[in-house]
């Protein structure tokens, strides 16, 4: 029998899973649009740490973390700057109140019913700006999944490999769409290229030859078909150069090759809006993958406060964007201000041990397998956890050595700017280093290391205890290369708390509907200017969840 949706979901990620999971619970008919083959079910949020955003949680309060709906707020809205409030961020900022009011709320039920579960230690991610008013997190939120990525995935997708058997859901791999279907200024479908078949293992960049055109109607259309990571050129375009600095020539890819943007541009044909382009998320603190899965594939080290920052001339970063961890987007704005597009790390053998850890699912094998002994015995284990300990080895940023000249020398030799002078480097690690000697400071980053350590998960899994970088006791040393690697859309598809999309006038364009990434976690920019971490994948099950549940009851 031929099947006939009443919805069709572009995308078969987080954002896509969700929304066709409430649409199968509700009896709804859902076929899947899919550019990928069924190995990429779940997109980039299985490649992530499962890291989500809860406020005042059981984890958070047996861990002694005093939170509220409040100091969130606080946080969220002074990280987020919202300055367009009437117009690209009018949608922003009521998402923003309603998602906030979510993860102090009903959010962990709703996903503990799906089967998903937390570790019991909760982590401090994007710790600050240095102001109570501004950006960062007050404290610690990051609630990393049991199982990471596949872990934030699977509760979702296994009812709607369910409503697949049951003939409620139909995926259509390798169906790229490349228009959507309007007649009287409604979507009412989509209209694309089949792809040839590849059984490519899961992000591998995979073939685009075109064997045959494909149509589909239904009564409405969901876009949940992600960012613009990996396409550079359209990420370049719309850098934010007078807020940031210069876009970065050498930009390397925290997402996989199919993240390319291509919907955002179709869906603002068929009426759409899309609002805050130049709002992105890139990080600094990318490293190659010395064994890659997609081209330009990049790994972020989730650093612990205590590695020395220093620009490409040698210069130590400021202030607590001067503090891996902290604030991201200063950071950037210090390091792009030199002209250059990285920036190093100068750290001890005792620090990688206990503060590197890296994003990806893949990069954390214990808690990704959910294997409780693994997870003790590599995390408590003398040395660097293995993943780690293989990219000090063999990645192409990494350089080891015994005493600080070797270590410049070593620096030097894999540069892309202006040597480093080690009388310049050693000056500067010899002050930090005198700022130890006491219980007082006025070394922001020896101040921002002995309040981390404050925190219970910190003090035991994340912050090494405080000492001098150049102690041989905690060698050898260590210099990483960090280099800019892309990872999400902050502006997207304008929409309404129902997930419709809006068009320019602010109205609903009928029968179109978006979420995640492409919508911008959300009102096309739930997150303004900077993100608090663990609020990308909260976002894609958050919106994702609106549309299906506002398609589901005829809205």
């Amino acid at each position: 029998m031929p099947f006939e949706p009443e919805v069709i979901v572009v995308g078969a990620g987080l954002a896509g899973l969700v929304a066709t999971h409430e649409l199968a619970r509700a009896g709804r008919r859902v076929l899947v649009v899919e550019q990928e083959n069924r190995r990429n079910l779940g997109g980039q949020a299985f490649w992530s740490l499962g890291g989500l955003f809860f406020v005042d949680s059981p984890e958070q309060r047996r861990t002694g973390v005093k939170d509220s709906l409040e100091l969130a707020r606080q946080d969220w809205f002074g990280s987020a700057a919202f300055d367009r409030p009437d117009d690209e961020d009018l949608w922003g900022r009521r998402w923003a109140e309603a998602y906030l009011a979510w993860a102090a709320g009903g959010k962990r039920e709703y996903l503990r019913r799906l089967g998903h579960r937390v570790v019991p230690l909760v982590g401090w991610a994007e710790r600050g700006a240095g102001s109570a008013t501004g950006h960062g997190n007050s404290v610690p939120r990051f609630h990393i999944t049991w199982g990471t990525g596949p872990g934030v995935v699977e509760p979702f997708l296994r009812p709607v490999l369910r409503a697949e058997r049951a003939g409620l859901v139909r995926f259509a791999f390798r169906h790229r769409v490349d228009e959507l279907l309007t007649e009287g200024g409604a979507v009412v479908g989509v209209r694309g290229a089949v792809l040839a078949p590849d059984d490519s293992a899961r992000g591998v960049e995979s073939s685009r030859e075109v064997v045959g055109p494909f149509e589909q109607r239904a009564a409405a259309v969901v876009v949940t078909s992600g960012g613009i990571g990996h396409n550079h050129a359209l990420m370049r375009a719309n850098w934010p150069v007078e807020r940031v600095g210069p876009a970065p020539e050498h930009l390397i890819s925290g997402v996989p090759a199919h993240v390319d943007g291509r919907m955002l541009a179709i869906t603002e044909r068929a009426g759409g809006r899309v609002v805050n382009r130049d709002r992105m998320w890139a990080y600094t603190e990318g490293v190659h993958n010395w064994d890659p899965v997609w081209p330009d594939h990049a790994i972020r080290i989730l650093p612990g406060p205590s590695s020395m920052w220093f620009d490409a001339h040698g210069q130590r970063l400021t202030g607590m964007s001067g503090v891996p961890g902290a604030d991201s987007i200063g950071a950037m704005r210090q390091i792009l201000a030199t002209g250059h597009d990285y920036s190093w790390f100068v750290l001890t053998q005792s620090i990688i041990e206990k503060e590197f850890a890296l994003s990806g699912s893949e990069q954390n094998p214990d808690l990704t397998s959910r294997d409780l002994g693994f997870a003790l015995r590599s995390r408590l284990a003398k040395g660097a956890p293995g993943p780690v300990e293989r990219f000090k080895q063999h990645g192409e940023d990494f350089v080891v050595a015994r005493t600080l000249p070797e270590l410049v020398a070593a620096m030097n030799g894999i540069t892309r700017g202006p040597e480093l002078d080690p009388e310049l480097i050693e000056r500067q690690i010899e002050a930090r280093d005198r700022e130890l000697g006491n219980e007082f400071s006025k070394d922001v980053q020896v101040m921002a290391i002995r309040n981390a350590r404050r925190s219970l998960t910190d003090r035991i899994a994340r912050v090494a205890r405080p000492h001098r970088i150049l102690d041989p006791a905690h060698g050898p040393l260590i210099g990483v290369r960090l280099n800019i690697l892309s990872r999400k859309t902050l502006g997207g598809l304008q929409t309404d708390l129902d997930s419709r999309v809006l068009d320019a006038a602010g109205a609903p364009v009928p029968g179109l509907y978006a979420a995640g990434e492409v919508a911008g976690f959300g009102g096309g920019g739930v997150h303004g200017y900077n993100a608090l971490e663990g609020t990308f994948l909260g976002g894609c099950i958050f919106s994702g969840r609106a549309a299906g549940l506002a398609l589901a009851r005829g809205r």
